[in-house]
C-alpha cells in the first residue's frame, strides 16, 4: 500500500549561476506549487568552501550572493513553501542565523557531516523548530548511526531526516540507492528523502520517485530549472517546471489511487456484473435450508440473487426457505422466513422392560413430566409437544404435560413418522428437535450446540457424536422427513427413527456434530430398566436439594466425582445397539430403495 502522498522539496541548486534575475523567476515560477513543498538553496562562499587553487573555486565566486541577496532570496520563496538550506560551510550558518524564523529546515551533503567547524558554529544556534536532512551517500550503517546520535544531540533539530542520492554526470539509475531504502528502514527508526539525480527529461525521472514513495520515501527532492532561457550548471538533472507539472500530476493521481476508500463504488458495480452466484441445482420445498455443496453449483446469472455468505447469514437467524424453489432459481432474502422450530417429545405407556414408565417418579415429578421440564429451559423453540398415539391406555398421558403451554397430541400408534408428520402439521413446524420421554436429563446446551450446526451447515439431519446415552438430540426438515416418508407408506419401523435417516445419505444430507468434551461419557442417562430409575433417582436426591435447575453439566461432574453411582445401570446396553438381528433387519426396512 503506498502511504500518503510525499513531500516534495523542490532543489534550486546552481542553476541560476550567480544570476538574481534568474533565480527569482524560478521562484516565481514555482510559487503555485503550494501546501506539501519546500524548496531549497545553496548558499555558499568561495573562500569558506575552497581554496583558491581548487578547480571549481572560479565558478563558487560566480554562485556567490550577498547576505543581503539572500534575506530578499528566502523571503520571496518563504511566501510560497517551506526554506530549506543546504549547509556547506560557514557562510550558510551565517545566512542560516541570519534568516532563521523562514528557515524551516536545513540539509548535510554526506560529505558535510564530518565538518566539525561548521556544526561546531551550527550548534549555537536554537534549531530546535527545523528539520535535519543528513545524506547519507557511501556512509556505512555504522558510520550513519554515529553521525545521528552525534548530530542530535548537538543540534537537536525538530526531526531528522536520513537522506539517499548522490549527484554524478551523468547519474545512472543503479546510483539511485533505491537498493538502500530496505536495510535504512530496518535499521533505523527514521523517515526517508529520496534525491535522484537522473537526466530531468528521462521516463526514469518520474517514475523512480514513484518507487521511492512505494517503498517508504517520505520526501522526494527534485531539481529543477527553468525552460525558457539557458542553464548553465547542475542543467543535466533538473526538471523544466513543465517536467515538474507531469511529476506532480503523477503523484497526485496515485496518492488519490492510494486513498480510495477499500471497496470503491466502481469495484462493487464490477464485482456485480461479473459475480457467479449460487443458483439451485435441484427443487427446493417451503421449509428447507440450502447445503453450500449439495443443493447450489455458481453462475453469472440474470436474476439476482444471494451470495452464500448471506445465505448462511439469513440460516444462522434461523430462517428457513418460505416457499418453492425450482432448479436453476436464485435466492433472495424476501424467499426466506423464520423457522417454526419445535421440540416433539415421544411417549407411549407401553413398555416392556420397565412398566409404565412414563409415569414413574424421578424426584417429585413423574419421568415424563421431568424430561418435558428439561425442554421447556430449551431456547428458541415455539412450540413443545407431548406426542402419543391414539390408543386408549396413552390417554392419560395428556394428565402429565406438566405445563400448560405444552401441547398434547395423539397419532397413528403404529407409524411413528406420520405421527411425526402429523404433528408439523398441525403446529405449522419447519424444524424438530426429536426426544424421547426416557431421556430425563436432555439439556439446552446441547440443544443450542446442535441447532447452531444445523442452521449453518445447511443440513437435513443433524446429531451429536459420542454423547453419553440419553442426552444426545437429533434436529430435522419437516421437508425431509416427508420426503422420506414418501419411500415408506406404512414406515413399520419408525419408532427407530434415526435408522431412516443415518441409512439413506444419497437423500438426507446428514450433519455429524462432534459434542463440547464434558458431554462425551459412557454414562447410561435414560429410563428403560429399574437400575436406571434408582441411578436418575440418586442423581436428583443429591443435586436437587442445593441447585432445582442443574444442568446436564452439573450431573456429569456430580458422576465423575461419584463412580458407584454411575456404576447403578453402568452394566446395561441399548437393544437397537447390541442386538444385531435387530440392526441386520432395521439396516434391511429402512434403506430407500427406488
Amino acid at each position: 500500500m503506498y502511504p500518503q502522498r510525499p513531500y516534495v522539496l523542490i532543489e534550486v541548486a546552481n542553476t541560476h549561476a550567480g544570476d538574481l534575475t534568474y533565480l527569482n523567476d524560478l521562484i516565481d515560477r514555482f510559487a503555485s506549487f503550494q501546501g506539501a513543498y519546500g524548496m531549497k538553496f545553496q548558499p555558499l562562499s568561495p573562500d569558506t568552501l575552497a581554496t583558491p587553487d581548487f578547480p571549481w573555486y572560479s565558478v563558487y565566486q560566480e554562485l556567490y550572493f550577498t547576505p543581503e541577496q539572500w534575506t530578499s532570496i528566502l523571503q520571496k520563496a518563504h511566501a510560497t513553501k517551506d526554506v530549506w538550506i543546504d549547509i556547506f560551510d560557514l557562510y550558510g550558518v551565517q545566512i542560516v542565523r541570519e534568516n532563521l524564523a523562514n528557515i524551516h529546515g536545513i540539509k548535510f551533503q554526506s560529505s558535510v557531516l564530518f565538518n566539525e567547524e561548521v556544526i561546531s558554529e551550527l550548534s549555537q544556534i536554537d534549531l530546535s523548530h527545523c528539520s535535519l536532512i543528513l545524506n547519507i551517500a557511501a556512509q556505512s550503517l555504522e558510520t550513519i548511526e554515529q553521525r545521528i546520535e552525534s548530530l542530535k544531540n548537538r543540534l537537536q533539530p525538530k526531526t531528522i531526516y536520513l537522506e539517499i542520492g548522490f549527484q554524478a554526470y551523468p547519474t545512472e539509475l543503479t546510483d539511485s540507492g533505491l537498493s538502500k531504502m530496505k536495510a535504512l528502514q530496518e535499521r533505523f527508526n527514521y523517515p526517508l528523502v529520496f534525491a535522484d539525480h537522473l537526466e530531468g527529461s528521462s521516463t526514469d525521472s518520474v517514475v523512480l520517485p514513484l518507487l521511492a514513495w512505494q517503498q517508504g520515501a517520505s520526501i522526494l527532492e527534485k531539481h529543477v530549472m527553468l525552460s525558457d532561457r539557458e542553464t548553465k550548471y547542475d542543467h543535466f538533472s533538473s526538471m523544466t517546471p513543465e517536467q515538474f507539472e507531469i511529476l506532480d500530476q503523477t503523484l497526485e493521481r496515485y496518492a488519490t489511487a492510494a486513498q480510495a476508500p477499500f471497496i470503491n463504488p466502481r469495484e462493487e458495480d464490477y464485482l456485480a456484473k461479473t459475480v457467479m452466484i449460487p443458483v439451485l441445482k435441484t427443487p427446493k420445498s417451503a421449509g428447507d435450508l440450502i447445503h453450500p455443496t449439495s443443493d447450489i453449483f455458481y453462475r453469472r446469472s440474470g436474476k439476482e440473487g444471494l451470495t452464500l455468505t448471506e445465505i448462511q447469514a439469513l440460516q444462522r437467524q434461523h430462517k428457513v426457505l418460505a416457499s418453492d424453489k425450482s432448479s436453476l432459481d436464485t435466492v433472495t432474502s424476501d424467499n426466506f422466513r423464520p423457522a417454526r422450530i419445535g421440540a416433539i417429545v415421544a411417549c407411549r405407556m407401553k413398555s416392556s422392560r420397565l412398566k409404565s414408565k412414563a409415569i414413574l417418579p424421578i424426584g417429585a415429578l413423574t419421568s415424563v413430566a421431568f424430561c418435558l421440564n428439561r425442554v421447556l429451559r430449551f431456547e428458541s423453540l415455539d412450540a413443545v409437544i407431548l406426542a402419543s398415539s391414539t390408543t386408549e391406555e396413552d390417554a392419560v398421558l395428556s394428565q402429565h404435560t406438566h405445563d400448560p403451554s405444552v401441547a398434547f397430541f395423539q397419532g397413528d400408534p403404529e407409524d411413528v413418522m406420520k405421527r411425526y408428520i402429523d404433528v408439523c402439521d398441525a403446529h405449522q413446524l419447519d424444524v424438530i428437535v426429536r426426544i424421547t420421554a426416557d431421556m430425563p436429563f436432555v439439556d439446552n446446551a446441547v440443544f443450542q450446540h446442535l441447532l447452531s450446526a444445523h442452521f449453518e451447515s445447511g443440513a437435513d439431519y443433524t446429531v451429536g457424536e459420542d454423547a453419553a446415552i440419553g442426552v444426545n438430540l437429533e434436529i430435522f426438515n419437516t421437508a425431509c422427513l416427508k420426503r422420506i416418508k414418501q419411500f415408506f407408506p406404512s414406515a413399520d419401523y419408525s419408532e427407530y427413527m434415526t435408522w431412516y435417516f443415518q441409512n439413506n445419505p444419497e437423500y438426507v444430507r446428514i450433519n455429524r456434530v462432534a459434542l463440547p468434551e464434558v458431554f462425551v461419557r459412557n454414562y447410561r442417562l435414560t429410563l428403560d430398566y429399574e437400575e436406571d430409575l434408582a441411578m436418575l433417582n440418586a442423581v436428583e436426591n443429591a443435586l436437587a436439594p442445593n441447585n432445582p435447575n442443574y444442568t446436564l453439566e452439573d450431573v456429569i461432574h456430580y458422576l465423575d466425582a461419584h463412580p458407584e453411582v454411575a456404576g447403578m445401570n453402568g452394566h446395561l446396553s441399548l437393544r437397537y445397539k447390541t442386538d444385531q438381528a435387530l440392526i441386520d433387519l432395521l439396516n434391511d426396512k429402512t434403506k430407500i430403495r427406488p
